[in-house]
């Protein structure tokens, strides 16, 4: 008999993912459990185990396709009967053609999440296809649409035009649960949301893009696109698809930036003290093996400089209209990868001791540049340290993480003329931007962290006087 296994969700609540690679042809044998590909979300990349022990029969995708959550992936040929089976059903991804609200929560009940998926005992029954009708959809270009996108959102109210297209539509946008949460967190209306996914979905993305007021962008056609930067078989121009960890990078950091009141100071600091305590550590035969360097010294100055100024190590809650300050130091590295940058981070840093830092450094950065980084390893951060200096950059000026109150950014160690005990001399010097949330953050809380931070650089010794 036949078994479809579909995309999951992954636990992260996104509507789809790219496939990267399969594990498996068509005709192979695999076991309960067996690798049988790689996806990459918007966090990740993430091995997908079979839920089956059978024959491939088809494969529904090809390598670089993004499919959507709760599309077939790949078909089994069972042995029998009594072969396992998805715990989870399958969710329809079309969405049903009732537009009330008790419609819209017989919706949220029909699509769960594709959480915990793996062998299980038959239930006996397949899930049922839902049907959807098939009413004419409004053109992304009509010009009620455009009007409704040009008008400000307070001016979207019920009753509006925004409602008449609706009603034109005959049924609602199509979007998951969590998109229809975000947009409404967002006050945007769906109905005037074009949708960039397969057969019209709105993402995640279409909904913050026309939130930001770059609706233009996002419901721009193919065709559209190519008018403005040349056809797309131009062969001056080379199109590049941005999805996975680089989309989700992109959407953060528009989201961020207009978000949250971006400050950023500036200190040079004279790190050589530090440069030679490493210098030392290095020639210690009890830390063979352990890479300790400026960026490990440098995470547990901040992780001491948070434990005296607990507001850069916290968040803002716009519900509540609340500072929340975090008791636990979870601290962002940020990496570049062939995939994009990703931020994972190391758990109760502030526990950690300067060569345990170093260890998880080296740890966190091995697994995020091989794309084995988990998604909540992604998650959860509290403060981000980015080194740009690994690329011979002085200074610049980071972007927050979405939630965070603080990154630091490290600039390249030189060896330059600096005045040292009243005389000129040539010393090992750094500089350090600090960037934070003006809202959380006032001016002289984010000069005395810097400050505090560029003291341990300068003299690690003081990190005694820290606790």
């Amino acid at each position: 008999m036949i078994e479809d296994f579909r995309l999951p969700d992954l636990g992260e609540g996104l509507p789809e993912a790219e496939l990267v690679s399969w594990q498996v042809a068509e005709g192979d044998t695999v076991t309960l459990n067996q690798t049988i590909a790689e996806v990459e979300t918007a966090k990740a990349v993430v091995e997908l185990p079979s839920p089956f022990a059978g024959m491939v029969r088809t494969l529904h995708a090809a390598a670089g396709d993004v499919v959507e959550v709760g599309s077939v992936l790949i078909s089994f040929d069972l042995p029998g009967e009594d072969a396992p089976a998805p715990a989870a059903p399958a969710r329809e991804v079309a969405a049903p053609p009732a537009a009330s609200e008790e419609g819209e929560r017989d919706e949220e009940k029909a699509q769960p999440n594709l959480v915990g998926y793996g062998a299980a005992p038959r239930s006996g029954r397949r899930p049922q296809r839902r049907a959807r009708t098939t009413s004419g959809a409004v053109p992304s270009g009509s010009s009620d649409t455009a009007v409704l996108e040009a008008a400000p959102h307070d001016a979207i109210r019920p009753g509006s035009r925004a409602d008449a297209l609706a009603d034109a539509l005959q049924e609602r946008p199509r979007s998951t649960p969590p998109v229809r949460r975000l947009a409404k967190d967002l006050g945007v209306d769906l109905a005037v949301v074009p949708g960039t996914g397969r057969h019209g979905l709105i993402t995640r993305a279409d909904v913050k893009a026309f939130a930001t007021r770059g609706s233009a962008s996002v419901a721009a056609t193919p065709s559209a696109a190519a008018s403005a930067t040349g056809a797309e078989g131009d062969p001056r121009t080379t199109r590049i698809p941005i999805r996975g960890v680089r989309r989700h990078t992109a959407e953060a950091m528009v989201r961020s930036a207009f978000t949250a009141p971006h400050v950023t100071t500036f200190l040079t600091v004279d790190v050589t003290p530090t440069m030679e305590l490493l210098a030392s550590l290095k020639r210690d035969r009890a830390l063979e093996g352990h890479r300790i360097g400026i960026l490990a010294v440098a995470a547990k100055a901040v992780c001491l400089a948070l434990g005296a100024h607990p507001e850069l190590n916290s968040q803002w809650d716009q519900d509540a209209y609340e500072i929340v300050q975090h008791h636990d130091v979870n601290l962002g590295i940020a990496a570049a990868t062939g995939r994009g940058l990703v931020v994972p981070n190391i758990r109760r840093a502030h526990e950690l001791s300067l060569v345990e830092l170093a260890d998880a450094i080296a740890a966190l950065a091995e697994t995020a540049r091989a794309g084995r980084a988990s998604p909540a390893d992604m998650t959860g951060g509290t403060f981000s340290i980015t080194n740009v200096g690994v690329f011979g950059v002085d200074a610049g000026t980071p972007i927050l993480n979405p939630g965070e109150a603080g990154i630091l950014a490290l600039g390249a160690v030189r060896r330059q003329p600096w005045e040292h005990r009243g005389e000129i001399a040539l010393r090992e010097v750094m500089t350090l931007a600090l960037s934070f949330d003006h809202r959380l953050v006032d001016g002289e809380q984010g000069s005395r962290f810097l400050t505090a931070v560029g003291g341990v650089l300068r003299e690690p010794g003081r990190a005694m006087l820290l606790r």
